[in-house]
């Protein structure tokens, strides 16, 4: 009696594995073990905030726990080599950004991974565009109003940004070579610092993230000249692009994506995706990324690897022209 009943529980047991095995296979989840999303920086922080909102969602989506594994450290390369070394089994994640993936690789001799060879992309999640701003005794009301004012006083004027490497400073970069410009950076440690110095009048100009520098725009401490996204920000849809204003092709943005390690299965990928892009449509979440500082986006697997790639290169250039030394 007692040997047919162990009979019995042995085939349920190998039934139900059956059945996991059949879900796998249909894409139907990645794993029934919890999925670890990485973010490759501490809590708190615009990437940790938006992984939070996807990862609930993702959550009950797949029905399997989603958990936040923060990694903080080298600038989000730290978190992200811990992703580019898994196993490619779905249960390890990140939440990707462009500092590690797209300017930390040309900041070092030897980076701990290839940021596109090393990872599958799955789709993209944001953009957070910058604003440049000036101080209200800057004599600019628009783009081509300061870059006439650079060019009349070469090496006078100076830009803050939130430290060497970071977005801040390559968008002013890019402007410099793209305007053809003499202008100083001065970095500080952190946006904090630096939006302080602005507001004080320390330092003339600065590219600060939208959702800091709109605030004071609207309360006349700062003048906003433009966005330095492609096409205009739903946070400030009044204000015009750096490339509609006088810089055609200029684009500076941050962004987060989702991504696993290289050798992601492609019906994971394909699940992955089709979830994450529901998640995206929906209007709760979408205006939780806006209150973020974050615009939301939609990309196809493809798209994003083929974003990756450019992104690569074009702040690869940027970082040279900077005279910025690998370390």
């Amino acid at each position: 009696m007692q040997r047919n009943r162990l009979l019995v529980a042995i085939a349920a047991v190998a039934g139900l594995v059956a059945m996991l095995d059949a879900s796998l296979a249909q894409g139907q989840t990645p794993r029934a073990r919890p999925i670890r999303l990485v973010v490759p920086y501490p809590p708190g922080g615009p990437t940790d905030v938006q992984a939070r909102i996807v990862a609930q969602r993702l959550a009950e989506r797949l029905g399997v726990q989603v958990v936040i594994d923060n990694r903080g450290g080298a600038g989000g390369m730290l978190g992200s080599e811990l992703v580019a070394k898994a196993q490619p089994d779905g249960n390890t994640l990140l939440m990707g950004a462009s500092g590690p993936q797209a300017i930390g690789p040309h900041l070092l001799v030897n980076s701990p991974y290839d940021p596109v060879r090393d990872f599958t992309a799955i789709t993209l999640v944001s953009y957070s565009p910058l604003m440049l701003v000036v101080h209200p005794s800057v004599k600019a009301s628009t783009v081509r109003e300061l870059i006439a004012l650079a060019k009349a006083q070469p090496g006078k004027l100076s830009y803050g940004s939130f430290g060497p490497g970071t977005m801040a400073h390559l968008a002013g970069e890019l402007f410099k070579t793209m305007a053809g410009l003499q202008i100083e950076h001065i970095p500080y440690k952190g946006s904090a610092p630096a939006m302080a110095d602005l507001l004080g009048g320390q330092i003339p100009m600065m590219f600060d993230t939208v959702i800091t520098a709109l605030p004071h725009v609207k309360s006349g401490k700062l003048r906003g000249l433009a966005v330095t996204k492609s096409t205009r920000s739903d946070a400030a849809p009044e204000m015009p692009t750096v490339a509609e204003a006088a810089l055609p092709g200029f684009e500076a943005v941050s962004w987060i994506g989702l991504m696993g390690p290289r050798g992601l299965p492609p019906e994971i990928v394909a699940r992955l995706s089709k979830e994450s892009l529901a998640i995206l449509r929906d209007r709760d979440v979408r205006e939780r990324l806006l209150s973020a500082g974050a615009e939301p986006s939609e990309t196809t697997p493809s798209q994003f690897a083929e974003l990756m790639k450019t992104e690569l290169k074009k702040w690869g250039g940027v970082v040279k022209a900077a005279g910025l030394q690998p370390s």
